[in-house]
């Protein structure tokens, strides 16, 4: 198995008759200095037309696994059930089949070693949502859910992959979307991911209920610089990034954090001497920031 770094990294976007969001992403996260080596296209049967000639599209930007001068690979990921591409999700079979193929992409992507970057705006919203659930299961801190915004504006000049690139004048924006990863969290989670997606919903939801009472409890505690920082925490970063996105010193970041796990000690009534740090937030307050 490869060791995860930053050098191994894959993006994994939904495609639908848009085939710019592809580009316009992939484009964002390579200025970011993302190294992205492979690209995985998840798609309904190229029988509808506007999917294929997206396809098409992209696979003329990625001519000899060449992608803007670099090595980058187009792959495609087709959504299939007993063998056959699906044309639509219109069932719960549908649905089903739909969540056992983007848990196994990410399942094989995850033991190569892979950071994730999904980018979950084009194709049918029902597959976005899927890949976020078995992204709760599989993914871990370093991986990111993104949502393109393009103003209406660009969008009627790019439209049906008219443009596959723009510039910052266009306005398009990468947006980082919240990702709780439970399996991270709860490594016992992942065994869910061979369940069927009704029931590893109601599994995460069972978690979730565990600590929510306790969890609310130390929020109302807390003062509006202290609930930034335990935000800042549940969503994955250390203290030097919370330090630096709030623009506040590590001594004051440090200082809040030993109010907020006074407060957590209370709540869930721990020994003091009992070691906690910074990961204690992140594991118990990811879902429940995401709510208030």
């Amino acid at each position: 198995m490869h060791q995860t770094d930053d050098t191994y990294a894959a993006l994994v976007a939904t495609l639908g008759g848009q085939p710019q969001i592809v580009t316009f992403a992939l484009d964002a996260l390579l200025a970011q200095g993302e190294p992205i080596s492979d690209v995985y296209l998840v798609h309904l049967s190229l029988a509808n037309p506007r999917t294929q000639q997206a396809l098409h599209l992209l696979q003329q930007e990625f001519l000899n696994d060449m992608y803007a001068g670099r090595r980058c690979r187009l792959r495609r990921a087709p959504i299939r059930a007993n063998g056959v591409e699906l044309t639509d999700i219109r069932t719960a079979a549908d649905a089903e089949a739909t969540w056992q193929c983007m848990r196994d992409l990410i399942a094989d992507l995850k033991r190569e070693g892979r950071r994730l970057h999904l980018c979950l705006s084009g194709g049918r919203r029902m597959i976005a949502l899927l890949a976020m659930s078995a992204a709760a299961l599989l993914c871990d801190h370093q991986d990111r859910i993104w949502h393109m915004h393009t103003p209406e504006t660009t969008l009627q000049r790019v439209k049906d992959g008219a443009q596959m690139h723009v510039t910052p004048a266009d306005g398009v924006q990468l947006i980082q979307a919240p990702l709780a990863p439970w399996g991270a969290y709860f490594p016992v989670l992942r065994s869910l991911a061979q369940m069927p997606i009704h029931a590893v919903q109601e599994q995460v939801r069972r978690v979730a209920a565990v600590d929510d009472p306790r969890c609310r409890q130390v929020w109302e505690r807390l003062s509006p610089r202290q609930r930034d920082v335990l935000r800042a925490f549940a969503r994955g970063s250390r203290p030097d990034q919370v330090a630096d996105a709030l623009s506040i010193s590590l001594s004051t970041v440090n200082t809040h954090k030993t109010a907020i796990l006074a407060e957590c000690r209370a709540a869930w009534e721990l020994a003091d001497d009992e070691p906690r740090d910074y990961r204690f937030i992140r594991e118990h307050f990811a879902a429940f920031i995401e709510r208030v």
